[in-house]
């Protein structure tokens, strides 16, 4: 069936707006730090039926999440701000008997630490994670967020079995997965109660086939409708609960390993990526990899000395490279352990990894907060020139994705574009999916303009390896996205993303300026 039947909402009197300029301004700005946000006020709707009369009587709304977004597209230009922070309800675990297939339905607004915590207690495990736990259900939703463990679990869309969502007049459509999928002529049909029938057309642009991809509508023949709104990041309605997947909480440990440079760091990352999918085809999947992250010399140069040394790792000298590794294992760590070592052995690694065990959570984290203080590290010193050097330097960064047969010829790329214009950078990612962040580290504010060609650069050659430059972080109201975005699929393409638009939000109500302009 490509036809749905939307469905009014219950009455509900419409939540208060609070226009207090203190709490109006802690909603001011997301995590890319954007200054001129402002809004018209803030509002909590607690349920379906008050986001339904919040939105149907507004003039402009931006709905928000935790405000993690790194482009803008959670910090308002005028809108009312819709936070979905009261939608925090949290349902039982559901399964339908099968030992691997659980769901469970969540509130927009529960932040994903709450979700992860809920599950803990029934032994389960919701596997897409970003990298940032406290981001909201919704907002990962909106942005089809991913993480480290792509490589094994994918993005968030194939998790998510279902969502309420309201349109832009306030009424409501109740999506489940495999009920309404598009019609041979690439349409859908949405009846509204309050004004007939529309029609919106499934865009006809080629989405690069890339482990991950946040860049505008997702478009295919013969999709899922639940598709159309993943990813659409608040532009097309807005997500007020989801039944998520979930799955038995795997066993992990983490292993820290040292290559001595990008290309034996390449090597490690193929060989490991290889055992893991012919462990995975044979249904072993004990000792799998499940994320391979990556952090470059440059990026390990910026890092504090006391992070290395509450880690216990020594800090890498030279054109050396850290790859932190997720491993499940089952029940024989030991045997687990000795793959590793043998697998680092014939790329002729010669430092032992260091292993946090399955139950060693303490040094786990130690490992991880290596990981997680090299983009802190880097944004510390962004932040820095903008208060020495000028106060409109801001993060100028990638977020590029490539087949991984094209990660060698990629990260070549990265280095090459900031280095023939003299710029300081730094690297780091997820290796195993082929995604990696290069990153300007600016001087001086022309630094930044140059920074942003290299960017460019590295767009356009990441396009023309059948990759994308839009990953996991979407595009918002990011001028530097938007135009990538624009480049991977042309003009053509965006005024197909226009159309939907269109179809469902014709009057441009619902996060106007996210993805692209009217």
């Amino acid at each position: 069936m490509h036809r749905i039947i939307a469905r009014r909402a219950r009455d509900a009197s419409e939540p208060c707006v609070d226009r207090d300029p203190a709490i109006v301004a802690s909603f001011l700005s997301d995590a890319a730090h954007v200054a001129g946000g402002f809004a018209a006020g803030v509002a909590f709707p607690q349920s379906e039926a008050e986001v339904a009369s919040l939105v149907r009587n507004a003039d402009r709304v931006l709905p928000v999440g935790a405000q993690s977004s790194l482009t803008g597209g959670a910090t308002p230009r005028g809108e009312l701000v819709l936070s979905t922070r009261a939608l925090s309800s949290v349902g039982p675990v559901l399964s339908d008997g099968l030992p691997r297939d659980h769901t469970i339905l969540v509130g927009a607004g529960v932040p994903l630490a709450t979700l992860q915590t809920r599950l803990t207690a029934s032994r389960l495990y919701y596997p897409p994670v970003p990298t940032f736990e406290g981001a909201f259900v919704g907002g990962t939703i909106s942005t089809n967020a991913a993480g480290a463990a792509t490589f094994k679990y994918g993005s968030t869309r194939p998790w998510v079995a279902g969502i309420t969502v309201v349109l832009a007049n306030g009424d409501v459509l109740d999506l489940r997965r495999g009920e309404v999928t598009a019609s041979p002529d690439g349409i859908f049909e949405v009846e509204l109660p309050s004004s007939g029938t529309i029609v919106i057309p499934v865009p006809t642009y080629r989405m690069p086939n890339v482990a991950k991809l946040s860049a505008g509508y997702y478009a295919t023949p013969a999709m899922d409708l639940i598709d159309l709104f993943i990813g659409s990041e608040g532009t097309l309605g807005v997500i007020v609960e989801a039944t998520l997947r979930v799955i038995p909480r795997p066993r992990r440990a983490v292993a820290l390993i040292r290559c001595d440079d990008d290309a034996q760091a390449v090597a490690v990352t193929g060989a490991l990526r290889g055992e893991s999918l012919e462990r995975r085809s044979a249904k072993g999947d004990g000792g799998a990899v499940s994320a391979i992250e990556y952090m470059d010399a440059r990026a390990l140069r910026v890092v504090p000395n006391d992070v290395f040394a509450r880690a216990g790792v020594a800090r890498p000298d030279g054109d050396s490279v850290l790859l932190m590794v997720q491993i499940e294992v089952e029940l024989d760590d030991a045997a687990a352990f000795e793959r590793l070592q043998d697998l680092l052995d014939s790329c002729d690694v010669s430092d032992e990894a260091t292993i946090a065990s399955p139950d060693d959570d303490r040094g786990q984290q130690k490992l991880l907060e290596l990981r997680e203080a090299v983009p802190a590290s880097v944004n510390a010193v962004v932040a820095a020139a903008k208060a020495r050097a000028h106060p409109d330097i801001e993060k100028t960064a990638g977020d590029m994705v490539v087949p991984f047969s094209r990660l060698a010829e990629s990260i070549a790329l990265y280095r090459q574009a900031f280095e023939s214009r003299g710029l300081e950078y730094a690297i780091w990612g997820h290796v195993s999916d082929g995604n990696l962040h290069p990153n300007l580290i600016p001087r001086t504010l022309e630094d930044m303009t140059r920074g942003r060609e290299a960017i460019l650069e590295i767009a356009r050659g990441v396009i023309g390896m059948d990759g994308a430059p839009l990953a996991e972080h979407g595009v918002g109201r990011s001028a530097l996205k938007q135009r990538l975005l624009k480049e991977l699929y042309g003009e053509d393409g965006i005024e197909q993303m226009r159309a939907v638009k269109r179809a469902l939000d014709p009057d441009w109500k619902l996060a106007p300026g996210v993805l692209f302009s009217a």
